[in-house]
């Protein structure tokens, strides 16, 4: 039901009148824009019950687009609780409901339209200096409606003058900043005495400030870097001195650094732009804070109006501005400990920042960045089902959230928890499209979301344009070096990992690569140095163990790469990290597979899939027992992936009919396992996962694989030899999976198939060499060699 013309609300001290689209707080006018109002109307006409957002779609944004509309309710909602004093927290007014709508809380006495009612004129806004009564503006009221020609007509040239004089002085305002400057966020000076605002502040001020699409404020990967290269500790307090000394080295424009001092019992904020050249303020504004649990708001407000000082328009500011009590959390407490998480994040990586985004949420169980951080810690660590966990969270309260954070929370979800890699990339071009000078949707792109579909040259060239809006991005260099690699650009990929070392950047992606590379050149010494620096890191040890023992069976030394395996294992399971251990696991079960080994093979599946039924522990426990001839348990699993999993793109393109078609082989249906590897084609080169298997390529080339095994079955030699050869010519992409050594023995099966037998002898031959110093009694050489001595 819509709201009669000239009906009139009344709550507290407000008054609002939809014949004149007034919101009156004590007979003053309180300025509120058209959008924020219709909005409030709607929410009085129901109040006490929850308007849901689509119905505020209809009624109001009906033809923006879902991600516009947001936007533009996040603005509406913000903007109504500033005018009526609200807050999001404990809120007296406007309650939002997550995932459904809002409810207006406060008891609403409608009144019937006034008849006669005359149209009022133009009001001033509410201010401090304003004299104007609710009597006055009653006697105006009253007054017959003017319907002269020249009344309109003055009021035409009245409007006319007053567009002309905001246009000539929004054009006036003198821009500070341009939108290719770069500015450094200083910490703040705090003289209260209170531990509490230590790195807080700034923080949220970096969440304020990041909301631009304006500003554009230097990476805390970048900062560290420079830190260092100035002779300064990585984590050293950015004083103001410091700041200006990073701010010039970096070629940025200006410093912002903020100061809170106590006055009484209120609390003073200041935050200032400072020019690095002559170290001359640019702009500064100041607010207080009656109390602590004030600061928040005060800091946003402040940042603000700094953002259109410095050459912002207020279009976007509108357009992006939620108070940090609802981008982030109202809570101090819970923001330092998201802060601190973040930075052991920047100094030492995720696992470690895991307890403090865990603190952060406890103390304020809506801190929707806080949940969104930690499952991005839990996905880098391996331990998928954790990280959907928290990332689901994220996604319900991203009304939480900022706008650009929201793309975060958005992308992540569907890269986390739906695998829809489709959408999550549509997210990112939004996301760009945004924020045009954004580094992290580039590092997105990048990494799984191309990686998974095989789409490496736009990988790689996402990672370079990561690393040209910040050098210092050391994720960056990583998902370069792997898509490089998968372009068969070797020298590339170790240049890329050569720059991230000059400028002293180190993770333990970067030792797992250079092995790798050292493996596909054949460099025995330099594979033994990256090993020995593998397992002397705790936090690359063991990561290291596991790829050494695919290294190790790959070369047919089974023993060798168990003892590897179990220490992968071992580690895992000391860290209590489940799912790891699992997925190192299903990685042992799918080569005692391929190798022969049916009963081992079935007991380390059986074993991994007690610990997780994540999504990669499934699909790889299920590929072992298909292989290994358990079709019943193998069909299982694949059902399951498939109901639990249905917008997931590996799942749809790559494990379900890579299991349907071996299922059908084991079947002796051949050519419907062709017919079921179809739909793969289009992603069968594409990574199986984001965690240690992008870099030691298990799982990669599966399909192709099973292709190849089918037109074994169907007599189809040349058919087959083209898909073992497509693995053989990948080895960036398959890297050290056993299936890159198999490929040599099954080619020469396809060959003999065709009656080649020349080329049959050479690719057994070369499988023979490359196993030289195998196990003896594993059952794949034992039959290479009995077929190649037919062959001779």
């Amino acid at each position: 039901m819509e709201t009669p013309t000239g009906t009139v609300y009344r709550f507290g001290p407000f008054e609002v009148d939809t014949a004149s689209g007034e919101l009156l707080k004590q007979g003053k006018r309180i300025s509120l824009q058209e959008q924020p109002f219709r909005l409030l109307v709607i929410l009085l006409e129901h109040s006490g019950e929850v308007v849901t957002r689509a119905e505020i779609q209809s009624r109001i944004w009906e033809e923006n687009t879902f991600v516009d509309f947001d936007s533009s309710l996040r603005v509406a909602v913000g903007k109504l609780r500033i005018a009526l004093g609200d807050d999001a927290a404990n809120p007296r007014y406007v309650e939002t409901i997550p995932k459904c709508g809002y409810r207006f809380l406060g008891p609403a006495i409608a009144a019937p339209p006034i008849l006669g009612q005359a149209i009022q004129t133009a009001d001033s806004v509410e201010s401090p200096g304003s004299t104007e009564t609710r009597a006055s503006r009653e006697a105006v009221a009253v007054r017959p409606r003017l319907r002269s020609k020249w009344a309109i007509a003055g009021a035409a040239v009245l409007l006319a003058c007053l567009a002309v004089g905001a246009v000539l002085f929004f054009s006036s305002r003198k821009r500070i900043l341009s939108e290719k400057d770069t500015v450094v966020l200083a910490d703040f000076t705090n003289t209260t005495g209170d531990p509490v605002f230590d790195e807080t502040l700034r923080q949220g001020t970096a969440v304020e400030l990041e909301q631009s699409p304006f500003l554009n404020l230097i990476s805390e990967g970048r900062i560290r870097q420079s830190l260092l290269l100035m002779g300064q500790p990585a984590d050293a307090r950015l004083s103001p001195e410091i700041a200006r000394e990073l701010c010039e080295r970096t070629g940025s424009a200006a410093v912002l650094d903020g100061s809170i001092a106590s006055l009484g019992t209120q609390y003073v904020l200041a935050l200032r732009a400072r020019s690095c050249a002559t170290g001359d303020v640019l702009a500064e504004e100041q607010a207080q804070a009656a109390r602590k649990e004030d600061v928040l708001n005060a800091l946003s407000s402040i940042a603000n109006k700094l953002r259109i000082r410095l050459g912002e328009s207020l279009k976007t500011v509108q357009q992006h501005n939620a108070p940090l009590a609802e981008a982030t959390t109202p809570s101090l407490e819970a923001l330092k400990a998201y802060t601190a998480g973040l930075g052991i994040i920047f100094a030492t990586g995720g696992a470690d920042g895991a307890p403090f985004f865990k603190r952060a949420i406890e103390i304020d169980p809506k801190f929707a960045m806080a949940y969104s951080v930690l499952g991005r810690v839990y996905g880098d660590l391996g331990e998928s089902e954790l990280s959907a966990e928290s990332s689901t969270r994220a996604y319900e309260l991203r009304d939480r959230a900022s706008d650009e954070e929201r793309y975060w929370i958005d992308a992540s979800y569907e890269k986390q928890v739906t695998g829809d890699l489709e959408k999550a990339r549509q997210i990112c071009n939004l996301w760009m499209q945004a924020y045009p000078r954004a580094l992290a949707p580039h590092g997105f792109l990048s990494g799984n979301i191309s990686l998974v579909r095989g789409d490496y040259a736009k990988g790689a060239e996402e990672a370079k344009t990561a690393l040209g809006i910040d050098p210092d991005f050391v994720i960056g260099y990583g998902n370069l070096v792997v898509n490089d690699l998968a372009l068969k650009r070797i020298d590339a990929a170790a240049e890329a990992l050569r720059q991230a070392s000059a400028r002293k950047l180190e993770i333990p992606d970067f030792v797992i690569q250079r092995y790798m590379i050292a493996f596909l050149e054949g460099n025995q010494a330099a594979m033994e140095r990256e090993a020995a620096e593998g397992r002397g890191d705790p936090a690359a040890k063991e990561w290291m163990a596991n790829t050494e023992g695919f290294v190790l069976a790959y070369a047919g030394r089974l023993r060798e790469a168990r003892a590897m395996s179990r220490q992968a294992e071992n580690l895992a399971r000391q860290a209590d990290r489940k799912e790891t251990e699992a997925l190192y696991l299903t990685d042992a079960a799918a080569r005692e597979a391929l190798f022969g080994n049916f009963p081992e093979a079935k007991q380390s599946a059986t074993a991994a899939l007690r610990l997780s039924r994540s999504r990669d522990v499934e699909y790889g426990a299920a590929v072992a027992l298909a292989i290994a001839g358990d079709s019943p348990r193998s069909q299982s699993l694949a059902d399951d992936l498939s109901t639990r999993f249905p917008k997931d793109t590996k799942v749809s393109f790559g494990f379900a009919p890579t299991l349907r078609a071996l299922l059908a082989l084991n079947h002796n249906a051949p050519t419907r396992a062709v017919e079921e590897l179809q739909s793969a084609l289009s992603y069968e080169d594409g990574v199986r996962s984001a965690g240690s298997e992008v870099l030691i390529g298990a799982g990669t080339l599966y399909a192709a694989y099973v292709r190849g095994q089918a037109y074994l079955a169907m007599h189809q030699g040349r058919e087959a030899a083209q898909e073992f050869q497509k693995i053989l010519d990948h080895r960036g992409i398959v890297l050290s999976d056993p299936i890159g050594a198999l490929a040599h023995l099954q080619l020469g099966r396809a060959y003999a198939l065709a009656g080649e037998k020349g080329k049959a002898l050479a690719a057994c031959n070369d499988f023979l060499i490359l196993w030289k110093d195998a196990n003896p009694d594993i059952p794949v050489l034992n039959q290479a060699k009995a077929e190649y001595a037919k062959l001779r």
